[in-house]
């Protein structure tokens, strides 16, 4: 851990001056206690740092937690070892494809079975907090089990004793965003209204006690549940299709969901405060979290420490190094097939701006969170599903 002031703290050992720079003006926001903590994974954001983690006193920043509200990873552990899958892994890969939409803008025809105890759950919600999802996205309902595009991604992988797991990234697609979008603009709106000086528009905030501030928090809150169940109801589908491709029920041992963009009211040093973690996990001591590397790479299944400096996080991932305009520049579509050499996924050149050399080396990543969480395992992907 680094000490960059007296508000600043980090344990990223791969760090550009941008990003410590950005990090630093939002650590001057005169509402952040005790301190804005930075994960091994940082990279410059909107607003706020990605890979930072944000206690505010009597004030969220919607930029803080992101536009992609309770983005976050779900694994499930099967009994299954690597000699009982088929050989065939392409046929499952295109079964995979077929069940769940993939790609920014593709959603379900209609709403199947299976996710209609949960829409009736998000609607039953949404009515508690008093506002209607189809002002946001009148498709939401549609926009339950889909994958999405850019980082997201399911897998199937082998841990460290060959047990199989399915593993997979997704948020609150587009109804998400959109409240999202919403929020950062009424904050930046009511701070033009009362002359609030900014050091950068997308810092605009809410004030806890106001009628945009609650509002905000209960519409947050739907969007981090839909976000929640969106990945079961994505997964319940990549469960029925490995069950069919093995020709055996899935046998669930373990199952973990967790966010990595979203915001909680916890105590800290003392005080009670909003954490706004954009692109990070929640670490307290024992608890079970998701850190996936980059396409190709190893992904972890890890405990939290507890670490109070950290305010009890993790990082969430690997964290860019090159934007995805920047790596389309960079690298080429035969380095990416060199990097996914023996795991089944969909050869195109669209996922060039997802090749690991895009990102921060997770091993590193994981060494620097060493005082954060301990590994319990390491998964290797064999399987990888993606949209454009």
């Amino acid at each position: 851990m680094e000490k960059l002031s007296s508000r600043l703290v980090s344990w990223a050992s791969i760090l550009d001056e941008k990003t410590v720079e950005q990090a630093r003006t939002a650590s001057t926001m005169p509402f952040i206690y005790p301190h804005l903590a930075l994960m091994p994974d940082a990279h410059l954001g909107r607003g706020a740092t990605v890979g930072s983690v944000i206690p505010t006193l009597g004030a969220i920043i919607p930029a803080a937690v992101g536009v992609d509200i309770g983005c976050g990873m779900i694994a499930v552990k099967t009994a299954f070892t690597a000699t009982d899958l088929p050989s065939d892994r392409r046929s499952v890969r295109e079964q995979i494809e077929r069940a769940i939409p993939l790609s920014a803008g593709r959603y379900n025809r209609k709403v199947v079975q299976t996710a209609e105890p949960r829409i009736a759950e998000l609607e039953e919600l949404a009515e508690q907090k008093g506002f209607d999802p189809a002002t946001y996205a009148g498709n939401w309902r549609e926009q339950l089990g889909t994958l999405g595009s850019g980082n997201h991604f399911i897998e199937i992988s082998l841990d460290e004793d060959d047990a199989v797991w399915l593993f997979l990234h997704s948020g609150s697609r587009g109804v998400g965003n959109r409240i999202a979008g919403h929020h950062i603009g009424v904050a930046q709106r009511l701070a033009k209204q009362w002359w609030i000086d900014l050091p950068d528009p997308d810092l605009a905030y809410l004030v806890e006690g106001t009628r945009e501030f609650s509002s905000y928090i209960d519409e947050l809150r739907w969007a981090q549940h839909f976000a929640l169940l969106n990945r079961e109801e994505m997964m319940d589908r990549v469960i029925r299709q490995v069950s069919e491709w093995v020709g055996e029920p899935v046998d669930e041992v373990e199952r973990i969901n967790c966010h990595h963009n979203f915001t909680e009211s916890e105590m800290h040093f003392g005080k009670r405060v909003w954490v706004s973690r954009k692109g990070a996990i929640q670490a307290d001591a024992g608890r079970l979290g998701l850190i996936p590397g980059s396409m190709g790479t190893a992904s972890y299944v890890v405990e939290g420490r507890g670490n109070p400096v950290s305010l009890n996080s993790s990082p969430h991932g690997a964290g860019r190094e090159y934007s995805r305009s920047a790596a389309r520049r960079t690298f080429t579509h035969e380095q990416l097939r060199e990097a996914m050499a023996g795991i089944e996924y969909r050869d195109t050149d669209a996922f060039i701006d997802e090749i690991p050399q895009a990102y921060k080396p997770i091993d590193r990543v994981m060494d620097d969170a060493a005082e954060l969480v301990t590994i319990r395992h390491t998964l290797r992907q064999i399987v990888n599903v993606k949209g454009d």
